[in-house]
Parts: C-alpha cells; sequence; structure tokens
C-alpha cells in the first residue's frame, strides 16, 4: 500500500477534480502490475496496473492493492470494480472508501458480489492525508483551503500604504520561496486573493517560476473598483472575478456576483458554498491580512503555510494570528516555514 500512495502521488498536478489513486498487483509475493490515475479523463489507475499485467492468467491468484476504493460508476471510464471482477481477481485490499456519491460502498459490494474477498483500512490515515482535498469537497461541501503568507522577523505582513506607494510586494522572503509558493500553485485548483492585495502588489498570480499548470485566480473586488490594467485582467489565465453588481463574461475572465454581506463569518460560508457550486476542489489564499484574519475567524480553512523572514520592518500591517502551534516547521534559504493544521 505503500507504493500504490507512493505512485499516487505521481499524478498530483494533473488528475484534478479527480483523486490521486495507485495501484499495485501482486502474486506470490511479487508485484506483477502496477499504475496510478495519470490524468483527468483517462484510464484509473486499476486499469493501467491491469493491462501492465504481462500474463493475464496470474491475475485469477493475485492481490490487487488500491489506495481508493474501486469506482462504480460510468463517468469518463468504465467502472473499475467491474474491471477486477471480469478478470477474476480474488483479493482486493482497499486504504479507505470513497466519499464521491456515485462510489461511497458501491465498489466495494460490486467487488464482494464478484466473488473477491475485500480488505479495508490499511494506511487509511495516509490515504485520507494524500487526498484530503477531494475528501473535503465531497464530506464538507467546499473548497479545501489553504492560507499562505509571509512575515516579518517582528511581525509585519506589509508596509503601511499611502496614495504614493508604488503597486508591487514588499518582498519578505527570497527567490527559493518564491519558487516554492509556484510549486504550491500548481497543485490547487483556483488560488484567491482581495481587493486591496489586488491593487498593492498588482501580482500575477501564475506558475511562472514552475512548470505546472496555473490554478484559476478569484479575486474579490466587492464593488469593481479595480483598475483593468492591473496583471489579473491580462486574460492569460481564467480568472473569476467575485463581486456585488454582474455575472458575465469577459474573454478569459468570468464575473460572478454574489450576495455579500458585513457579517465576515457568513460572507466566507456563502463565498465557499459559491466555489464548491462551480466544482473548485481547492484554494491557495495570497490575501491581505484583512481576508487572512476573516478566514481565520470562520474556522473555514484547513491549513496555513507562513513564512517567517529575517528581515524587519519596524512598522506596517500586522500578520494574521493563530493561535495554535505549528505542526511542522523547515528553515529555508531567506526564512523559516511554518506549516499549520486547523485543530479539530
Amino acid at each position: 500500500m505503500y507504493r500504490c500512495l507512493e505512485l499516487a502521488k505521481q499524478g498530483q498536478e494533473n488528475v484534478a477534480p479527480n483523486p490521486m489513486v495507485g495501484a499495485v498487483i501482486v502474486h506470490n509475493n511479487k508485484i506483477i502490475g502496477e499504475g496510478f490515475h495519470q490524468k483527468y479523463g483517462e484510464a484509473h489507475a486499476e486499469v493501467i496496473a491491469i493491462n501492465s499485467v504481462k500474463d493475464k492468467s496470474l491475475l485469477k491468484d493475485s492481490t490487487i492493492y488500491v489506495s481508493l476504493e474501486p469506482c462504480a460508476h460510468h463517468g469518463k471510464t468504465p467502472p473499475c470494480a467491474d474491471l477486477i471482477v471480469k478478470h477474476q481477481i480474488p483479493r482486493v485490499v482497499v486504504s479507505t472508501i470513497d466519499p464521491f456519491s456515485e462510489v461511497a460502498g458501491k465498489g466495494i459490494d460490486i467487488l464482494k458480489k464478484g466473488g473477491s474477498e475485500v480488505t479495508l483500512g490499511i494506511l487509511e490515515k495516509e490515504s485520507l492525508d494524500l487526498n484530503k482535498r477531494f475528501f473535503t469537497f465531497h464530506q464538507q461541501k467546499r473548497p479545501y483551503i489553504i492560507l499562505k503568507w509571509a512575515e516579518t522577523a517582528d511581525g509585519f505582513i506589509d508596509i503601511i500604504r499611502n496614495d504614493n506607494s508604488a503597486a508591487s510586494p514588499n518582498w519578505i522572503t527570497g527567490d527559493y520561496e518564491k519558487q516554492l509558493v509556484h510549486k504550491w500553485r500548481s497543485h490547487e485548483t483556483a488560488i484567491l486573493i482581495g481587493t486591496n492585495t489586488a491593487e498593492n502588489d498588482n501580482p500575477s498570480l501564475t506558475t511562472r517560476e514552475w512548470f505546472g499548470k496555473s490554478p484559476l485566480r478569484i479575486v474579490i473586488d466587492r464593488n469593481l473598483r479595480l483598475s483593468a490594467n492591473l496583471n489579473v485582467f491580462d486574460n492569460s489565465v481564467p480568472t473569476l472575478i467575485v463581486n456585488s453588481i454582474k455575472s458575465e463574461f469577459e474573454e478569459n475572465t468570468k464575473y460572478l456576483k454574489i450576495n455579500f454581506t458585513d457579517d465576515k463569518i457568513k460572507f466566507i460560508a456563502t463565498l465557499w458554498e459559491e466555489l464548491y457550486k462551480l466544482k473548485i476542489q481547492s484554494v491557495i489564499i495570497e490575501g491581505g491580512s484583512k481576508f487572512l484574519n476573516s478566514v481565520l475567524e470562520s474556522n473555514l480553512w484547513d491549513e496555513a503555510r507562513v513564512f517567517k523572514g529575517f528581515k524587519t520592518f519596524g512598522k506596517g500591517i500586522e500578520a494574521p494570528k493563530i493561535e495554535q502551534e505549528a505542526t511542522e516547521f523547515i528553515t529555508l534559504p531567506n526564512s523559516n516555514l511554518f506549516f499549520y493544521k486547523k485543530s479539530d
């Protein structure tokens, strides 16, 4: 099963909104086939693993290990559970049940009715963590939310801006951290910022420092006051403008009208609900301190990644505060990186 999870990770940047899945086939304690879901819409891990077995007659005396319950429905591909039954694989070891309503135990039922002996729960915690975005989306009916920011050694996220401030970021870290963030972006469905961040930093929100796909850009602009000259309006990447005025398309930019409210927690819940309807499975938030604090107060977030740089500002806008201990930290060239997971 460790090998299944190792294989599954290789699909991280290409399979969403599907989960990452790996499969391994063993005969007489020897791996005779393996595979992983490589790209959304293409063959699933079980299909690739079965097809990789040269002598198909061995399948009738083999065990297939799968990191997620084999699918039971016709989607982009036929049901994997049916394929396993077709090849009469007698033993199936599954890490965890698929939460998607079209599967959710139905694949296990097909396997058992087809004569396979099914074992569940092997490395379940690891499997749940691997597909945390997929599980959060289907079980909590909202995107998986990642908060990210950089703060100085004295606790500031930005300088205090005025009318003469240039629209550019104040770098707290360095090139290594920047490339790492672009890699993170390639793993997520969307990236989100607020109006002030768009104005103050004029970010592109792309993965130009990494080879992965750029996420959907989401910008909150309640009254549509942002300048059309900003980078987020360059049409290079699909962009969603969340506002209170209109819903329409303009080239590669979609405007989504939602109900804004001064109740910050209610607004965050409404926003996540709307993004769920759009099938946005995960969001990394690179907004300013105000919006980040609103998300923290709502408790509708999942993890945070905080760079604590070595430089100081002396004064400025205070960084958000997380009232819990970091689960992990590592030292990078220009910062210490702290990881947090929301406490239950």
